[in-house]
């Protein structure tokens, strides 16, 4: 998958995963992005490890749920982070 369609990726699974789990983790959209991209590499890894979804296909509706999990624990993660540094 090509860069841009990472990028697109990751603000879509940031976004739903912030939508899910709203509060001030303090990070405008780039920062979406970037927790949405970390979140899918999470999910993805986590699936792997489980044997769910390899199937190739990034947009399928399994995959995106799974990076929408992962982008949530690293949106906590990275929210826990932040509120210590405060």
């Amino acid at each position: 998958m090509g860069i841009l369609a990472w990028v697109i990726f990751g603000l879509i699974v940031g976004a739903i995963a912030k939508l899910i789990m709203p509060g001030d983790q303090n990070g405008g959209w780039v920062m979406t992005i970037i927790l949405g991209i970390v979140g899918a590499l999470v999910g993805g890894f986590v699936a792997g490890l489980l044997g769910i979804g390899d199937d190739g296909n990034p947009w399928d509706i399994g995959t995106i749920a799974i990076s929408v999990i992962g982008a949530i624990i690293v949106l906590f993660i990275y929210g826990a982070l932040t509120r210590r540094n405060r």
